[in-house]
């Protein structure tokens, strides 16, 4: 079985077979990969009226458990955003109705940003429709090789890890 990422491969190597071409017969697949997720997850978002980054937030806070709430600090480390922009899809997702802040009874200056049931609504029905998108991509590896290629892909990112 042949790919694009093989054609590559030997353009490469017919005009650099000085260098070891490995990391482009990985990393060039990862990447054209990442261009499926990323559009089965905009799909899959697109059709429970949400963006991608309100499903980052709406999943950081669904994950939390109940009462489905977090500190924007917490959410800060969930999801990998400036303070500022995560003021901003705060007061965006508390437009649209999908959080709303609380005080936080432990800090009386703080707040805690809470899942709204219409918000745990469109983020379990965002989150089940990319399960399925994401299921069909990988229709073809068996259920060995997915927790090989898990495994791997761990090996790789356990390095960048906070």
């Amino acid at each position: 079985m042949r790919d694009e990422v093989d054609d590559l491969v030997e353009a490469w190597a017919r005009e650099r077979d000085d260098l070891d071409l490995g990391p482009v017969a990985v990393f060039s697949r990862i990447s054209r990969l990442a261009h499926h997720v990323d559009r089965a997850r905009r799909q899959a978002f697109t059709a429970h009226d949400i963006e991608s980054w309100e499903f980052d937030v709406l999943a950081a806070l669904r994950r939390a458990g109940r009462p489905y709430e977090l500190s924007p600090g917490r959410l800060l480390r969930e999801t990998l955003v400036t303070s500022g922009t995560m003021t901003n899809r705060v007061d965006r997702l508390a437009t649209r109705g999908l959080v709303e802040r609380h005080p936080d009874p432990s800090d009386r200056r703080g707040v805690l940003v809470r899942l709204t049931p219409e918000g745990k609504e469109a983020v379990d029905g965002a989150f089940a429709a990319l399960l399925d998108a994401e299921r069909d991509l990988l229709t073809g590896l068996s259920e060995k090789d997915q927790t090989e290629l898990a495994d791997l892909l761990r090996r790789l990112l356990v390095p960048f890890a906070d």
